[in-house]
């Protein structure tokens, strides 16, 4: 039996159901598993003293210490969060913090590993935690956590200095290894465990009619992504203001929101493109179904969720060529690469409504893509850092 111990600043919660909600469904996954046991610590970061009572840390400080998640035991302790700081002092206080919850979990549950799902700061915690408990260390990169924490001056440091003392370090796509390999982080201690997808929620259904539930006439052009700058939301969206008649609708919530909004009502789009905010799976899975393409102009990824849950819905992508592009985008059916500019992508979508590829080709791109796969993969992999340690 195998006991992993996962630490995810990325975790949901009652305040944020889809924040991270992809580990949730990898953790299940493993959890799942009749040769695997495991506990799920969701650290909260909050200021000191009442700044915790403010805005949306008030909503981390209220959700409990402890709780069954959809059925997961998960820990949610929280950690200092030094306003101002940048973050640079984030590991050390999450370590600290850590410490003594795990000196009491592991009376009751003596893990074998720590897998932490996100670089930083999880990954520089789960060093040190790992150190003081004697067990090894997994760390997963997922995009930003290298694309933008790995870039930051101090805490690419500490990012660079966790890869290198990992037991092993795991990499949604082969693009992102190379770019961890390029940071400096050993090459041979990397293995890609691309993300897996539910293809029993996410699956063709009838266009026609999954346009009709959701009143939508003509083609429709559906985006799925946090409204953050490296998006690319603004490319999409005058995209498709050079194509008549095709709707847009954007599924995600952030601070580019009034910017965006800004940019609809400048090219007069309020008719053709909306703003749905955060959208539960189960309605980001009919739209998908009724959706002609799925457009996400990415300036950088891992391997995007987004990108294999329309994959399995039978709608052809267009994206850049950034992150496990190249291993998703394998065939036509799968839909386009293009460059990220409005040109690009109008082309692009153009033609796969004037000629959409059958929605059974484009689900077939996906079909390996299962999280049974994938925990597969993961349990194999934590096995061998546990057996390696043993022997050592």
């Amino acid at each position: 039996m195998l006991r992993v111990l996962v630490l995810s600043t990325l975790f949901p919660d009652a305040s944020r159901p889809n924040f991270g909600i992809f580990v949730e469904r990898q953790t299940r996954a493993l959890a799942e598993r009749r040769d695997v046991e495991l506990r799920i610590v969701a650290p909260r970061g909050l200021p000191p003293g009442p700044l915790a009572r403010l805005g949306r840390y008030a909503r981390l400080a209220a959700l409990p210490e402890h709780e069954s998640w959809h059925g997961l035991t998960v820990h949610r302790p929280r950690f200092r969060n030094l306003p101002g700081t940048g973050g640079r002092f984030h590991a050390r206080a999450l370590a600290a913090a850590l410490t003594p919850l795990l000196g009491e979990i592991r009376r009751e549950f003596p893990f074998d590993v720590i897998s932490a799902e996100f670089f930083f700061p999880d990954g520089p915690a789960a060093i040190l935690l790992g150190e003081r408990f004697g067990v090894p260390v997994s760390i997963k990169a997922r995009g930003s956590d290298i694309h933008d924490w790995g870039r930051r001056k101090d805490i690419g440091a500490q990012v660079i200095a966790a890869g290198r003392a990992a037991d092993g370090v795991l990499s949604v796509s082969d693009a992102l290894r190379a770019d961890m390999i390029a940071m400096g982080i050993p090459g041979e201690r990397i293995e890609t465990i691309t993300t897996g997808v539910d293809l029993t929620r996410f699956a063709p259904r009838d266009g026609a009619a999954a346009k009709a539930e959701l009143g939508v006439e003509g083609p429709l052009v559906l985006s799925v992504g946090a409204l953050i700058p490296i998006k690319g939301h603004e490319i999409v969206i005058d995209a498709v203001a050079t194509l008549p008649g095709v709707t847009l609708w954007i599924a995600g919530e952030g601070p580019e929101r009034k910017r965006l909004e800004a940019q609809i009502e400048r090219l007069g789009l309020r008719d053709r493109v909306r703003l749905l905010g955060s959208v539960p799976p189960d309605r980001v899975a009919a739209a998908l179904a009724a959706a002609d393409a799925m457009a996400l102009a990415s300036e950088r990824e891992g391997l995007a969720n987004a990108w294999l849950e329309a994959l399995a819905s039978g709608t052809p992508v267009v994206i850049p060529d950034v992150g496990g592009a190249r291993q998703v985008v394998t065939a036509p059916a799968a839909g386009r690469i293009v460059a990220r500019t409005p040109a690009a992508f109008a082309e692009a979508l153009g033609a796969l409504i004037a000629a959409p590829p059958a929605a059974a080709d484009t689900r077939a791109i996906a079909a390996p893509f299962t999280w049974v796969a994938n925990s597969t993969r993961l349990h194999a992999f934590l096995q061998r850092l546990v057996e390696r340690r043993r022997a050592a």
